[in-house]
């Protein structure tokens, strides 16, 4: 099989496309031919750091994919096989990441991908989805699941609605019931972020934007979905409401973050970081159902009218891919693997 490695950290030109043999799912995996493979930032930050420990002596990259089971370990159903999926975190701990023909991966972490739903929604699952239900799940009162209804009453603030994360926290939020409302850069990024679902949509750099929020949401935003705490933090706490909840899974543009303990007393703000590898599995399992839930009822469509533009990439590009994210681009970027 054709796959993407890399043996050292460093820039996009580490990785390489190589023949491989086909791997063998162990007990409790699935072998998975890979339809997509989806990139995220933690991909190339992984690749880049000389600091991140080393596990394996050659990686394939990529957390996310959608494919086909292919073949099954001992103690999987053989009834399985042929069945459409999406994965999330085949290479965290693992060598066997979605770039590359076929990938070995626990059963678990291969979610059944109904027939309506194609191989690019699958491949921007993962990540950017289960991260967005994280951030929409860690209030003090709930809720802990995601479902229509679940957020009724409640007013969501998706920062940077035009990224990754961001589209899905507003697609999973409308799907549950909340008031989104989105911050973004510039009428484009608004644009999708409108196609994306979000009710309310705010320039962030111009005119006032926590009195155009308040003006929506008078008694303040229950969740910040955050991906720049500290650039951002000044309007969260403006607009948010008492005993409200921050949920940080980035700090974009690494502006320090520095709190005003006596505000954020008298808010009682709660602030929650998140990183889905420390989740624990409890959270990651909830978060796996519900947005499988999402999928099937249709609540997560990408590509360009849906808000989420599609940036593709064939196997042999695969560095062209992380060059892409690392530079921002707009959308999700993909890698098509096999047809």
């Amino acid at each position: 099989m054709k796959a993407i490695i890399y043996r050292d950290h460093g820039g996009p030109d580490v990785l390489q496309l190589v023949e491989r043999d086909l791997p063998a799912p162990g007990p409790g995996e699935v072998r998975v031919r890979v339809a997509v493979s989806g990139v995220n930032p933690a991909d190339w930050q992984t690749r880049s750091r000389a600091a991140h420990p080393k596990l394996f002596s050659e990686v394939t990259p990529h957390l996310d994919g959608a494919g086909t089971i292919e073949a099954v370990g001992e103690g999987i159903d053989q009834s399985r096989v042929g069945q459409r999926v999406w994965m999330f975190l085949a290479a965290a701990g693992r060598p066997t990441g979605t770039a590359a023909e076929f990938t070995v991966l626990p059963a678990e972490q291969a979610v059944p991908l109904p027939d309506e739903a194609g191989f690019d929604v699958g491949a921007s699952l993962g990540v950017p989805a289960l991260t967005a239900h994280r951030a929409l799940t860690v209030a003090e009162d709930g809720p802990r699941r995601l479902r229509p209804g679940a957020l009724d009453g409640r007013v969501v603030l998706a920062a940077g609605g035009a990224g990754a994360v961001g589209h899905a926290v507003i697609q999973l939020a409308r799907w549950a019931g909340a008031t989104v409302i989105s911050t973004v850069s510039g009428p484009e990024k608004g644009r999708l972020a409108t196609a994306a679902g979000a009710h309310h949509v705010i320039n962030y750099r111009g005119g006032d934007p926590a009195a155009e929020i308040r003006e929506i949401a008078p008694d303040g935003v229950d969740i910040v979905a955050e991906v720049a705490l500290g650039a951002n933090l000044a309007l969260d706490l403006a607009v948010l409401r008492t005993r409200g909840t921050i949920s940080t899974y980035a700090n974009d543009g690494g502006k320090p973050v520095e709190l005003d303990v006596p505000q954020n007393m008298v808010l009682n703000t709660r602030f929650q970081f998140l990183v889905l590898y420390t989740a624990g599995r409890e959270a990651r399992a909830a978060a796996v159902e519900d947005v499988a839930s999402a999928v099937r009822g249709g609540a997560l469509p990408v590509g360009e009218e849906h808000g989420l533009p599609l940036v593709r990439f064939p196997l042999d590009r695969t560095a062209d891919a992380h060059r892409a994210v690392e530079s921002g681009a707009v959308g999700k970027v993909l890698v098509d693997v096999t047809s």
